[in-house]
C-alpha cells in the first residue's frame, strides 16, 4: 500500500488526503445525523405515549368502586395510538389490536412503568404501562399503545437519503478537486514541459510568470533568479573560455614559429638556445595571462597593485604581438615615454590591458600604428592609433561588447576576428580602476586611449 501511494504523483495523493478526510468527514456526520434523529424520534414516540397516558388517567371516571371511560373503536394500525386499561387483573377496556400486541400489553399488567416494544404486521408497536392510582392506593395499569413504524419507515429514508447526498457530495468533491488540482498544478507542468524544452543554449530563457502572487508564481520567481544566477556563471565561464582562447593565440603562435624555425635545418647551440628562451618566455606570458584572466573571471578584488615602468610595458606589449604585425605587414611605432613614468598595475596585467588594443590596431592598420604614454593627473594614459578606416561614432561603444564588431570589420583582412579583444582589455582596465575607450575619428585612423593609475 505504501510503494503504491509512494508511486502516485503530488496531486494524485492530494487529491487521495482530500476524498479521504471527506470522506471520513462525511461518514461520522452521517452516522450522528442518524443517530440523532433516532434518539429524537423516539423521545417523540416517547412523549406521545405519556401524553395519552396522562389524558387518559384525567378522563377515567371512578364511581362505586366502578371503573370507567370513553369507548374506544379505533384499531391501533389506523389510528395510531390506543389505550388499555386494567382494574383488579380485569380488562376493563382494549382495542382490536393484534393478539401479539393484546398479550404484551396484558403482560404489563401489575409491572412498574415501563416501555415495550413489540413487533407488528404493521411494523412495530410501542407500549407504555404506568400504575392506575385511586389516592395513594394501586388499584390497575394503564398501557398506551403507539404504532412506530411512520418513525421507522422515517428513520430508513432519511439513512438511504442521507448515504445518497454523502455519495453524491463525494463525487462532486472529487471532480471539484480534480480540477483544482489541475489548474494548481498546470503552471507546474507547464514549467516542467519547458524546462525539459530548454537546452545549454537558452540562456536567457525564463518561466515568466508575472509578479509572485501564490507558492507557485513565488517558486516560479525563484526558480528565474536561480537561472539567472546559473546563467551568469555560464556565461563567466564561456567568457574566460574564449578569452583565454584569444589571448593565447599570440603566445602559441610565437612558440610554433620559433620551434619550426629550429626544425627547418640544424642549428648552432646559440641558436637554439636563444629559442628556447624565447619559448620559456611565450610560455610565462601565457601563464601570466591565464592568471591575469583567471583573477578578473573570478573578481578577487582589484588588479591595481603593483608597480611597472610605462616604457617596459609597451616593450612587453610590442613583443608579444609581433608574430600578428609581422602577418599583416603592420610596423609598430613607440613614441618613447618619460622614463620616470609607471603605472600603479603589475606589468603583466598592463600587458594584458593593451596587448589587445595593439593587435585590434595591427588588424585594421594599413601600414602603421603608433604607441605613446603620458601621466595625466593620477593616471597614465597610453595612446594606440593606427592609419586604418576608423571607427564610426555610433560604434565607439559598440565595438567593446563580447562579439560586436565594427563595421570597418567587414575587410577580408580581418574576418577571423571574434570580437573579444577590446571587450577583454576594457574589463581588465576597469578591473585595476582604469578604462579603455575610442577617440573620435582623427584624420589618420582610429585612436584609441587606454587609462591606467599611475604609480
Amino acid at each position: 500500500m505504501r510503494d503504491w501511494i509512494s508511486r502516485m504523483g503530488v496531486r494524485d495523493r492530494l487529491l487521495l488526503v482530500v476524498l479521504v478526510t471527506v470522506s471520513l468527514a462525511l461518514i461520522t456526520m452521517t452516522i450522528v445525523f442518524n443517530v440523532v434523529l433516532r434518539q429524537g424520534l423516539g423521545s417523540d414516540a416517547d412523549k406521545r405515549l405519556q401524553a395519552i397516558v396522562l389524558d387518559t388517567n384525567r378522563t377515567i371516571m371512578i364511581s362505586g368502586g366502578q371503573v370507567s371511560l370513553p369507548k374506544q373503536d379505533s384499531d391501533i394500525a389506523t389510528l395510531g395510538s390506543q389505550v388499555w386499561v386494567f382494574v383488579g387483573g380485569y380488562t376493563v377496556t382494549a382495542p382490536r389490536v393484534e393478539s401479539r400486541i393484546d398479550n404484551a400489553a396484558k403482560s404489563l399488567d401489575g409491572g412498574s412503568a415501563r416501555f415495550l416494544d413489540v413487533p407488528s404486521s404493521s411494523g412495530q408497536a410501542r407500549l407504555y404501562a404506568v400504575p392506575l392510582m385511586r389516592g395513594k392506593e394501586r388499584i390497575g395499569t394503564i398501557v398506551a399503545g403507539l404504532s412506530i413504524a411512520s418513525y421507522l419507515r422515517t428513520q430508513t429514508v432519511v439513512l438511504f437519503a442521507t448515504i445518497a447526498f454523502a455519495a453524491a457530495l463525494l463525487i462532486i468533491v472529487g471532480f471539484a478537486g480534480r480540477w483544482l488540482l489541475n489548474s494548481a498544478f498546470r503552471p507546474v507542468m507547464k514549467m516542467t514541459s519547458e524546462a525539459e524544452a530548454w537546452s545549454i543554449e537558452d540562456l536567457d530563457r525564463r518561466f515568466d510568470q508575472g509578479e509572485p502572487h501564490d507558492e507557485i508564481t513565488q517558486l516560479a520567481r525563484t526558480l528565474d533568479n536561480l537561472l539567472d544566477g546559473m546563467a551568469a556563471s555560464l556565461r563567466r565561464e564561456q567568457r574566460f573560455s574564449a578569452e583565454v582562447s584569444h589571448q593565447l593565440r599570440t603566445p602559441v603562435a610565437k612558440i610554433k614559429t620559433e620551434a619550426e624555425l629550429a626544425l627547418r635545418r640544424p642549428r648552432d647551440l646559440d641558436y637554439y638556445r636563444e629559442s628556447m628562451s624565447s619559448v620559456v618566455h611565450s610560455a610565462d606570458q601565457m601563464a601570466r595571462t591565464v592568471e591575469a584572466l583567471l583573477s578578473a573571471s573570478q573578481q578577487k578584488g582589484s588588479l591595481a597593485r603593483g608597480r611597472a615602468d610605462a616604457w617596459r610595458v609597451l616593450a612587453d606589449a610590442v613583443t608579444s604581438i609581433g608574430v600578428l604585425a609581422d602577418e599583416h605587414e603592420v610596423e609598430v611605432m613607440i613614441v618613447p615615454p618619460s622614463p620616470e613614468l609607471r603605472v600603479g598595475v603589475e606589468g603583466d596585467i598592463a600587458v594584458q590591458v593593451i596587448q589587445p588594443v595593439i593587435e585590434n590596431a595591427c588588424n585594421f592598420a594599413k601600414s602603421k600604428v603608433f604607441l605613446s604614454a603620458s601621466r595625466n593627473g593620477t593616471s597614465v594614459v597610453f595612446n594606440v592609433e593606427d592609419d586604418g578606416p576608423g571607427v564610426a561614432d555610433d560604434e565607439r561603444e559598440l565595438i567593446f561588447e563580447p562579439g560586436k564588431r565594427g563595421s570597418a570589420a567587414a575587410g577580408e583582412k580581418v574576418l577571423r576576428g571574434a570580437g573579444l579583444g577590446l571587450p577583454l582589455a576594457r574589463r581588465l582596465a576597469r578591473a585595476a580602476s582604469g578604462d579603455v575607450e575610442a577617440l573620435p575619428n582623427q584624420e589618420r585612423g582610429a585612436c584609441f586611449v587606454v587609462r591606467l593609475p599611475a604609480g
